[in-house]
């Protein structure tokens, strides 16, 4: 994809966020922004650069003012910066009444999701912001300013869960000149308090081996995780080697839909693959753990004739998707899956598009934490995952 194919792109899906809106989850990113915009403001009214010294100077730096901002994404709390012993008063632009800053806040934040925050892209997101250009250092602060914001988030403390999902999925990067496919470790829990889903964390690595996801496990349960009751995820080597170190205690549930998937790979007749689906569906729908068992023997009975590795197979690893009818029925159709997750992937994948590969590790995870930021206010503030009664 040429340059100019890829800012048309850009543009088109800068629009779409435009029109549709940003949601409650951007407000910490759009006052990362607005402050530091004002910031490159007052630099430019004063003439000099923080801590420098000159005798044209225009004033001096006079710490700050809170101000509540109400924006269409809602509320800011901003830090606005304060002059003393100027030729004429400093007022930002950014807070004038009817002013673009609104609307030019949307488009930079939106540009940060589509183009992945590299420090090029964000000069020109600033200059659109700020309505005059800046420099590659002002920019490097911003992108500071917004990784620090993330970090805080990714090892903020947590509620305990009830439930874990895990899953991972892969983007391009370059890394020392080689493009390269970097896995992204995501965990979304069931808070045991209320019901309610949140995006734990989120970590990026080159490989689904068991010590990344045995970091990144260690850093959920240190941030206050405890015992769930159940974990669900796919049968990643790496990922069950590290569960087993890490969360011992809790039983493990193998995402239905991944077994499902799994099962095609033995079946060696096409117009088999159909009907055996559905018989590995029926077997998931038992009303009991004891039914499912039942439904399986059977299973493996019918197969073993003319298809002997399926039968075996699913012998093997279909007891894996029983961990669900130890649970409360009422959770069981939302706890067999990793769909979640899958969920998840979804919505970054349509934000990472247009990005095609990534120039860092660092510019992936910035981009994918801002959106499962985004995501996970919006459970936080929403509907109840679990009711109370089914806790």
């Amino acid at each position: 994809m040429d340059e100019q194919t890829q800012n048309n792109l850009s543009d088109h899906l800068i629009n779409i966020l435009l029109n549709d809106g940003l949601s409650e989850g951007l407000v910490t990113i759009a006052q990362i922004l607005m402050n530091a915009a004002m910031l490159i403001e007052r630099e430019r009214h004063l003439g000099v650069a923080p801590h420098q010294h000159s005798t044209e100077r225009n004033g001096h730096a006079n710490g700050f003012k809170a101000r509540k901002f109400q924006t269409s994404m809602g509320q800011l709390d901003l830090a606005v910066p304060q002059v003393r012993g100027s030729s004429e008063p400093f007022r930002t632009s950014l807070l004038e009444k009817g002013s673009r800053s609104d609307r030019a806040l949307k488009s930079a934040i939106a540009t940060m999701y589509v183009q992945g925050v590299s420090t090029r892209r964000v000069t020109k997101i600033v200059e659109e912001l700020c309505g005059f250009e800046v420099s590659s250092g002002q920019v490097s602060k911003l992108n500071k300013q917004l990784d620090e914001e993330f970090e805080k988030w990714r090892q903020r403390d947590l509620e305990e869960m009830r439930y874990l999902i895990f899953d991972a999925t892969y983007y391009k990067v370059r890394i020392d000149g080689v493009v390269r496919d970097c896995a992204t470790l995501k965990a979304i829990g069931v808070r045991r308090s209320d019901g309610k889903r949140v995006v734990l964390g989120v970590s990026c690595a080159l490989s689904e081996a068991e010590v990344h996801w045995r970091e990144f496990f260690t850093s959920l349960k240190e941030r206050g995780v405890g015992i769930p009751d159940c974990i669900v995820s796919d049968a990643h080597t790496g990922l069950r080697a590290a569960l087993k170190a890490a969360f011992n205690a809790s039983p493990w549930q193998r995402c239905q839909f991944h077994l499902q998937q799994n099962a095609q790979d033995y079946i060696t007749k096409q117009s088999l693959k159909s009907p055996i689906a559905a018989e590995i569906k029926a077997i998931f729908n038992a009303d009991s753990k004891d039914h499912a068992q039942q439904r399986l023997r059977a299973f493996v009975e019918r197969w073993q004739g003319d298809q002997p590795k399926l039968a075996t197979w699913a012998e093997e690893n279909l007891p894996e998707g029983f961990t669900i009818f130890d649970l409360p029925e009422a959770h069981r159709r939302k706890m067999r899956t990793s769909n979640s997750c899958e969920n998840l992937n979804s919505q970054i994948k349509r934000r990472t598009r247009v990005v095609g590969i990534f120039p860092n590790e660092k510019s992936l995870e910035r981009l994918v934490t801002g959106v499962l930021i985004e995501i996970s206010e919006n459970w936080e503030s929403g509907r109840i995952y679990l009711k109370n009664e089914q806790i």
